[in-house]
């Protein structure tokens, strides 16, 4: 059985608590698993692993499993919807009792935030964070730097706007700790009422001609569900103020590069056109959700 230092060793809750060192041993990984030819290399093959999805999800639910069953791995996967959660069984429970069961990890996307962390301290398996709240989404932060390396060979001195809902985007967070750990600058582009004042120390706000200066411009999903607590207008006067339309993408340094973490409103934060130019990467980021999550797996199990 795993010590608790080694647990905690192996578990992934969020990109804040590595170390530069880290990261890059993780992209090198990352690496060496996106240049392997053969689709199955079955190294983890004795080990189980449960999804535990307190959330919906798509694309990050089948890029982890995706990755497990490339490495090998048994694969549970569990949803909120079809288990006895419904029936008011407690978050802590249902994890202990896929612990008690024999799983040698646990990939955990939760609505709350701070949850993971308490749950961590409580179980004897290596938990990776699939998604908590505002809080972390590490394994996106990850695929987005090896994403940026591909393209531009080094992160270091790189200029990166992240645009949109920062007050509630977990992935803006990771991007910021992950980012700065590793010599890159990142200046956030939102609304007033969509910019999270904590992050201000750590990353300016500027406006949409100055993010679009960037290197690497970074969109982020409108939340169209939060129309109805008057978060936002309405779509239409999103897209006038805050969206990449192609007008704007024509701004940009050809050099530069756009991102999205998906799913992507089409035509609210990003025109249509601009998901499709040469200068989008947002495809080959889905495709690199996958050598992430392997190495990220293969950390917590081997």
């Amino acid at each position: 059985m795993m010590t608790a230092t080694k647990v905690k060793e192996r578990s992934l809750l969020g990109i804040k608590e590595l170390d530069g060192s880290e990261i890059h041993q993780l992209l090198e990984r990352t690496a060496y698993w996106d240049q392997q030819s053969e689709k199955l290399t079955p190294v983890l093959r004795s080990h189980f692993v449960a999804n535990m999805f307190f959330e919906n999800s798509t694309r990050t639910r089948f890029s982890f499993e995706m990755a497990e069953k490339r490495l090998g791995v048994q694969v549970l996967n569990f949803t909120a919807a079809a288990s006895s959660v419904e029936k008011g069984e407690s978050i802590y429970d249902t994890v202990r009792t896929l612990e008690s069961m024999g799983i040698d990890a646990g990939v955990v996307r939760l609505k709350p935030s701070g949850v993971l962390q308490q749950l961590a301290e409580k179980v004897g398996i290596p938990l990776i964070n699939a998604g908590d709240g505002n809080n972390e989404h590490p394994t996106q932060a990850l695929l987005d730097l090896y994403t940026m390396r591909q393209h531009f060979g080094e992160l270091k001195g790189l200029k990166v706007s992240i645009i949109g809902d920062i007050l509630h985007s977990r992935v803006a967070r990771s991007n910021l700790w992950a980012l700065t750990k590793l010599g890159a600058s990142v200046q956030f582009c939102a609304p007033a009422n969509m910019q999270a004042p904590e992050l201000a120390a750590f990353a300016p706000y500027v406006s949409m001609e100055e993010a679009l200066k960037a290197d690497v411009v970074m969109m982020l999903r409108v939340q169209l569900e939060r129309h109805a607590s008057g978060i936002i207008l309405s779509a239409e006067e999103y897209r006038r103020d805050y969206g990449l339309t192609e007008e704007r993408a024509a701004r940009l340094n050809p050099a530069s590069i756009i991102m999205h973490p998906a799913p992507v409103n089409r035509n609210v934060e990003i025109d249509d056109a601009v998901v499709e130019s040469s200068q989008s990467r947002i495809f080959p980021q889905m495709a690199n959700g996958v050598p992430v999550r392997m190495a990220v797996m293969e950390r917590a199990l081997q």
